[in-house]
């Protein structure tokens, strides 16, 4: 690591002399004979000057770009020698460092568990918390003093803030004596070592401010899991207390704090996830495309999940010929019920080996069926297209598909048995049911996305469980295996929360689980009326251009 800063400085200082070099060496080139010849004995050059490194300045431009490229390169050396603080959190010993970002946000490191990034604030520079140990005796007392953890959220606020405040102090002087030294033998000129210091200081500032302004504490309440904690979503509480216990973002990190002392405190394994007890869950897939690995993740999310009912919108097939229905006898043993329609890659024969299997519920033509305490109802897809063509009149299908799923809802709502959750495969078709029904599930295009639209009904896509199936190979990188735990409040079966699972496609071996709230369950926001699925329509998430 020593050698990085010499070979750095090194480089930036025979950088500094070439232009020196340059002017030196055309300075004391010979001038072409007629052009002497042309200026007369007036014109000769006095050698003086001709040697004068001030005769001739670089370009501003020039030395502006230096300076910026010795400020940056200076204050990261500064950063990565004595940016950074040890601070006690609660019962753990954790390290806290800032670190260069495009996008910012903060990490916090658990080693060897895996590690959380939370969408914290936007800024050029990234908090980075290592988690390095946990101290026994501290959790000890925890343990032994239970009634220590009603004041847990206050001891771990004041310690984060106290390592944030130490770190601020600690980075801004490494920031600046890097820049500064680095300047120094740069330029080897003290008033532009101290230009360099200067600039240094203020693009810390302004991060700093930039990180403030845009600083949003309710974060932690929607982290990414990588590693180890991907199959532990649990850790900072189930969907109901996140739901109700919003408000307080202390005691959601005194949660967190707590729940990792749990985790050390089992060395051996992961706690099982906990659902509470009120809460459905129900597991979303899609786009399977006969991907045989399919099933295995299914029956172990199921498992670690506690589902209580999976929900499949359709392409489980690929061609939909009848040697691929032994594909789907992994189905009576997934351990909860099924609920399926039919894709553009399912054909009817697929759809009729699934309504003679057991534990199967193939919905169709706007009928509904309660599952699990769940009202679903679906249409099949209109168009078989295994060939993935593009058939004159698709669009029109699809649009015609979802008003017959539209109608046959608002009939339900008027015999007094409304739909809780509406099923399509095509997002064309689901967006025909906006005002009918809170929430209906598509899939088709393999990228995840949810929105609420102008009607108030929320439409959620799943990517694809699949991976994409065989197609996973046609890009450069492998498509993710992607499905979702929605988590349903089991009075009102409206959505409370979801967690959006993403496994790395073939050849890889990462694991990611991102927790997300409606817009109307996030602080400071007023939950929506549970008789009628209308409201303000917003976004809550992109995809990219569909692809059948």
């Amino acid at each position: 690591m020593a050698r990085v800063p010499a070979a750095a400085l090194h480089v930036l200082h025979r950088a500094g002399r070439a232009p020196l070099a340059l002017v030196r060496r055309s300075r004391t080139r010979p001038r072409p004979p007629a052009r002497t010849a042309a200026l007369g004995p007036a014109a000769t050059l006095d050698p003086a000057t001709a040697l004068d490194p001030a005769a001739v300045r670089p370009h501003p431009l020039v030395r502006a770009l230096g300076l910026t490229a010795v400020v940056l390169l200076g204050a990261w050396l500064g950063l990565l020698v004595v940016g950074n603080v040890r601070v006690p959190v609660g019962p753990m010993d954790t390290t806290m460092t800032l670190r260069p970002s495009f996008s910012g946000g903060t990490k916090i490191n658990v080693s060897p568990l895996g590690a959380l990034e939370l969408d914290s604030h936007v800024a050029p520079v990234r908090l980075d918390v290592n988690v390095d140990q946990l101290d026994p005796d501290r959790a000890q007392a925890l343990v032994d003093h239970p009634e220590r953890l009603s004041g847990l959220q206050d001891e771990v606020a004041d310690d984060v803030a106290r390592g944030t405040l130490g770190l601020a102090l600690r980075s801004g002087v490494a920031v600046v004596t890097g820049a500064t030294a680095l300047g120094l033998a740069v330029y080897r000129r003290p008033r532009r070592a101290l230009a360099a210091g200067g600039l240094a200081l203020s693009l810390l500032l302004a991060s700093g401010g930039t990180a403030y302004a845009t600083w949003k504490p309710d974060s932690v309440l929607e982290p990414k899991f990588s590693g180890l904690l991907s199959s532990a979503p649990s850790l900072v509480g189930n969907a109901r207390s996140i739901v109700t216990e919003f408000d307080v973002y202390q005691k959601e990190l005194a949660r967190l704090v707590t729940n990792v002392t749990k985790l050390y405190d089992v060395t051996s394994t992961l706690p099982a996830y906990q659902p509470d007890p009120t809460t459905l869950r129900v597991l979303h897939v899609s786009d399977i495309h006969l991907n045989p690995a399919s099933w295995k993740i299914i029956a172990s999310l199921v498992e670690q999940y506690q589902v209580n009912v999976i929900v499949d919108s359709g392409d489980t097939m690929d061609h939909g010929t009848a040697a691929e229905n032994g594909f789907l006898d992994p189905i009576e043993d997934l351990g909860a019920p099924y609920v399926w329609v039919r894709g553009n890659h399912d054909s009817m024969e697929t759809q009729r080996y699934l309504e003679d299997m057991e534990n199967v519920h193939v919905l169709d033509d706007g009928r509904a069926r309660t599952v699990a305490g769940i009202r679903f109802a679906g249409i099949g897809d209109p168009q078989f297209t295994p060939d993935r063509s593009n058939r004159p009149g698709a669009e029109a299908s699809q649009e015609l598909a979802g008003a017959r799923l539209a109608s046959a809802l608002h009939d339900q709502s008027a015999a007094g048995t409304p739909v809780d959750v509406a099923i399509a495969h095509e997002p064309s078709a689901a967006r025909e049911v906006d005002g009918e029904v809170p929430l209906v599930l598509a899939g088709h295009i393999h990228h995840e996305k949810t929105e609420v639209m102008k009607y108030g009904t929320r439409l959620r896509i799943e990517g694809s469980t699949g991976g994409s199936g065989l197609r996973a190979v046609e890009g450069k990188h492998p498509d993710p295996i992607q499905a979702s735990i929605l988590y349903l409040d089991r009075d009102s079966r409206r959505l409370q929360a979801w967690d959006e699972i993403e496994l790395g496609g073939l050849g890889l071996t990462t694991a990611e689980v991102s927790r997300h709230l409606p817009k109307e369950n996030q602080p400071g926001a007023s939950p929506s009326p549970t008789d009628s699925p209308t409201g303000s329509p917003t976004a809550e998430g992109t995809s990219p251009t569909p692809s059948p």
